[in-house]
């Protein structure tokens, strides 16, 4: 079914804090597709994943309402702020959940720590069309500047056609000028970690504390299919993720090892 863009309720969410360019970039952008309920916690909630907080109590606070935008503020993770809006703030579930723009892409694993990321899983997880977003740039003054046509392209696909159950996407944009970015690729996710180091550092007071850094270690440099080679030739890239982590390759294998 087609939803028209006045009965289109979209869920809008982050994990670089609610004063990051990049969602204020969506924002503007998803604003053109429907009324947008914003909830995002004012600090960076990055490499958060899908973190919930059990610890201490969830509070949010409304900052604007306008005819066609909701704003909050929440004090919690991503995945917390889409759990919160879907059952306490929304008057109906929502049509999309769209997270991002993410500052630094979520390409391979990446999509393992990703808060952003985790966010579009949640709404997944509820049947929900979600949909993540990030540009290949780390920078908290990162330009956004080409990233809105093909958020539209995606979203426009997302409005024609929603996603399969148990889908989300993962789309990655390249740090390039608009008339650099060579289009966009459906890829698959490229196999790789991060060599993670941790340095050791003192304190002013001399204490000693350790600083995560890491290199990404991309496993198959030549493979042309995949999220990594998309960013790294220009290519906007869209990867299908799914809630599903299973292994189902290896499922006949293993119950023949346990004698099934």
């Amino acid at each position: 079914m087609v939803i028209e863009k006045n009965d289109r309720l979209i869920l809008l969410t982050n994990d670089d804090g609610l004063y990051a360019g990049g969602l204020k970039t969506l924002l503007e952008v998803m604003e053109q597709f429907g009324k947008v309920v914003l909830i995002s916690t004012v600090e960076s909630m990055s490499g958060m994943s899908q973190a919930l907080t059990v610890k201490t109590p969830l509070r949010v606070k409304l900052l604007e309402e306008t005819d066609s935008r909701r704003v909050y503020a929440c004090n919690g993770t991503p995945t917390d702020s889409v759990k919160l809006a879907i059952n306490q703030l929304l008057e109906r579930m929502p049509d999309w959940v769209v997270s991002g723009i993410n500052h630094g892409a979520n390409a391979s694993v990446s999509v393992l720590y990703s808060g952003t990321m985790a966010a579009a899983l949640e709404g997944c997880l509820y049947g929900i069309n979600s949909v993540g977003f990030s540009l290949n740039n780390f920078s908290p003054a990162a330009d956004f500047s080409a990233c809105g046509e093909y958020i539209r392209i995606v979203m426009e696909m997302v409005a024609r056609e929603p996603l399969p159950p148990g889908v989300c996407l993962n789309v990655n944009i390249p740090a390039a000028s608009r008339q650099d970015i060579r289009g966009i690729r459906v890829c698959r996710q490229a196999k790789g970690n991060w060599k993670e180091e941790f340095e050791k550092r003192k304190d002013p007071m001399g204490k000693t504390y350790y600083w995560l850094t890491g290199v990404f270690k991309n496993h198959e440099p030549e493979a042309t299919d995949t999220d990594e080679w998309a960013l790294s030739n220009n290519f906007v890239s869209v990867v299908p993720v799914t809630v599903d982590m299973t292994a189902h390759w290896y499922i006949k294998n293993l119950k023949e090892k346990f004698g099934e």
